[in-house]
């Protein structure tokens, strides 16, 4: 099972992390990045199989594949942006942390123009 590697990992690196943190605080940054590029490495074939199956359900109910498209990169881009924060915390970087996510968010709003856009128009047509 996937999990026991994912928590496995997780457990030996923070214990790393932690041993190496107070001597050299550049390598356990280095060692965080590398530890959550391989947890996400584990993950990455359940994040196609689920992205995989919302098309397919998407298809079969005849929704707008567009739209779905625009979902899915929402929820990219507020993961990555999620990673990316969580990262600069914790080289005690919240500052740049803060704006990783400010940009996150702006990024979700521009993705999401075309569903504005659309609801907008579904409104005014029932005026």
């Amino acid at each position: 099972m996937e999990i026991y590697k994912i928590v496995g990992v997780a457990i030996v690196s923070t214990v790393l992390i932690s041993v190496v943190k107070p001597y050299r605080k550049e390598i356990a940054v280095l060692l965080s990045v590398l530890a959550g590029i391989i947890l996400f490495s584990y993950i990455s074939m359940y994040i196609k199989s689920a992205v995989s199956t919302v098309y397919e359900v998407a298809s079969r109910i005849d929704i707008d594949l567009s739209f779905v498209k625009i979902i899915l990169k929402i929820i990219a881009v507020s993961y990555v942006c999620e990673f990316g924060a969580q990262i600069c915390k914790d080289a005690g970087e919240s500052s740049i942390a803060s704006k990783v996510e400010l940009a996150g968010k702006v990024i979700i709003v521009y993705i999401s123009t075309p569903i504005i856009m659309s609801l907008f128009n579904l409104l005014t047509g029932f005026n």
